[in-house]
Formats: C-alpha cells, structure tokens, sequence
C-alpha cells in the first residue's frame, strides 16, 4: 500500500471500510434486520432508484397491480440493504463461516468442465448477493473476476485486496485480450454480461420480451477459445437459512451460429432465476435503454407504457 492512501481526502474512505470490517463480526442473525433497516431508509431518500426500480418491475411484471408491485419494490430495497452488509461477509468471513452459511450444489459440473483443459465461463447475472457469489467461487477454483477501475484509490485498493483475496484474481473490464487469455489457458472467469450496453457489439436482445442493449460477447468467447459455458447464480433463502449457490451443466451446443440467438438464451435463464427470487435481482440499474434515438425512453418523463 503506498504512502498516498492515507492522505486526508481518503479518511472517509478508510472510516467505512472500518466500519464494514466491524460489523462482520455481528451474527448473522443480527445482519439481517439491520440490513432491511438500511435497506428502508434507502427506500426513502434514493428516490432516484426508487424511480428506476419501479419502472423496471413495472415493465417486466406487467400482470401484477399496483399493490403488489410496490410489496416487491419495499422487498427489493431491504434486499439491497443486507447487500451492503454481506461486503464484509465476502471479504472477511473465514472459510468456516462462508461454508457454514452457503450450500453450492453442481460443484461436479464446474469439476468436469475444468477437466477438458479448456477455459471455463462461469455466466453469470447482477443479483444483490454478487459479492458472495464470488467469494463462494474462489473458495472452490481460482477464478478471475471482471471489475471496472474507480477513481478512488482506497477504494480500488480493498477491492482488489479483498475481492481477491481467497482464490481470485482481478481482470479489467475492458481488457478482452487478458479474458480470452486467461480461458485459452484453461482459467476460469467469473462473467454477468446482463447490464446495459451500447457499446461495439452490443444488440438489441429481448429480456421479459423487451428489446434491451445486451453485450454478446460470451457466444464470440465461446467460438474463440472452446470454453464451456456453465451458468452459476446465488440466492439468499429465506430467514437464516443462509445462501444456496448452483452451478448448472454447461449450456449445450453453445455457441451456435447467432450470438444474438445465445443471448436471449441467456437472459430466458436469467428470467427464471429472476422469477425464483424477484426481489433479489438488480432492479435499480437502468436496463431497457435502446442503441439509438429513437428508441423508447422508459425511464423518462413521459415514458411509454409496455403495450
């Protein structure tokens, strides 16, 4: 760690890193009800997210009224809540308390899968539990992670230190050659390409029926290196029951011949595990945003209805 990390402008950095650290120490009985606590009162003052979630439940469960609708949006900010607090969990838990707290079920696909040789892509989507799911990866296989660099330095720091620090390794986002070389090397890359994109080789694939800028890189990855692909996704059971992980067997004849057809393939298995726990998906990311002008703006002002 370099000296300049602990210049004064980053104090409020190291001040809630502490604090995390600490409440790592609560039982896991206790984080939970903090957790929707934080959750509520986020509830109240993020109206920003409020807004987004709202409308994207609104569009992916259009058979639900209102009422209902508004229950998943109170569930899903308490999910977001206990999010927050399972950082410390998946950073510092000892590997004692994460096997005692998670139960991985397809451990033999990920097995086989690594006995080919060959890479393995572990595609996943942007639960609230994200942070565990990583760690409980590395507690089995060295995976590499994919992470986006952040202006704050402290900030970067603990996140390649402690995302890293049981198994993992990090890859910048953007650095596809580093991707592809570590699947050609028989790695393992832990991969959730489900958020908006728009940039080159985004297309418009269709997620609870609506179009949404969709990255399609895993079907040319797939193509380029021979990696199978193997869907992994973590949910948080209910009360204290803790989390169940599963890796599935990977996809067959994947990739075919259209990258926008193994997408939607995808996001169909991403719609079900959404459906299993809808309150636990990522909601408050603005995900139905179009690659030109002229697509609806469903989170505007006057955004349209879904027909």
């Amino acid at each position: 760690m370099q000296l300049r990390l602990l210049a004064p402008r980053y104090w409020p950095t190291w001040v809630g890193l502490a604090l995390l650290r600490l409440l790592v120490l609560l039982p896991f009985a206790v984080m939970l009800p903090l957790g929707e606590l934080l959750g509520a009162v986020t509830r109240l003052l993020a109206r920003r997210f409020v807004k987004v979630a709202r409308r994207n439940i609104e569009l992916c469960f259009p058979e639900l009224d209102r009422e209902a609708r508004e229950r998943l949006l109170d569930r899903h900010f308490a999910s977001l809540g206990i999010a927050l607090l399972e950082i410390p969990l998946a950073w510092w838990s000892s590997p004692k308390r994460l096997a005692r707290l998670v139960r991985i079920e397809g451990r033999e696909h990920l097995e086989a899968a690594r006995a080919r040789g060959r890479g393995v892509i572990l595609l996943t989507a942007h639960f609230t539990p994200i942070e565990l799911a990583g760690r409980t990866l590395a507690s089995i296989t060295r995976v590499g992670f994919l992470f986006r660099p952040t202006r704050n330095e402290v900030l970067a720091y603990a996140l390649g230190r402690y995302r890293t620090g049981y198994g993992g390794y990090p890859i910048p986002r953007d650095d596809i050659r580093a991707f592809i070389g570590a699947l050609r090397r028989g790695e393992c890359v832990w991969y959730a390409p489900d958020q908006s994109y728009r940039r080159k080789g985004a297309e418009m694939v269709p997620m609870f029926g609506i179009p949404a800028a969709t990255n399609t890189l895993t079907s040319r990855l797939a193509r380029t290196t021979g990696a199978a692909v193997l869907p992994y996704f973590i949910q948080r059971l209910p009360g204290t029951q803790g989390y169940r992980a599963v890796i599935h067997p990977p996809l067959e004849n994947f990739p075919s011949d259209s990258a926008v057809a193994d997408t939607e393939r995808f996001n169909h298995l991403i719609e079900a595990q959404v459906r299993l726990v809808p309150e636990q998906y990522l909601w408050i990311h603005r995900r139905f945003k179009g690659l030109s002008a002229d697509y609806p703006d469903y989170y505007g002002q006057q955004a349209p209805r879904r027909a």
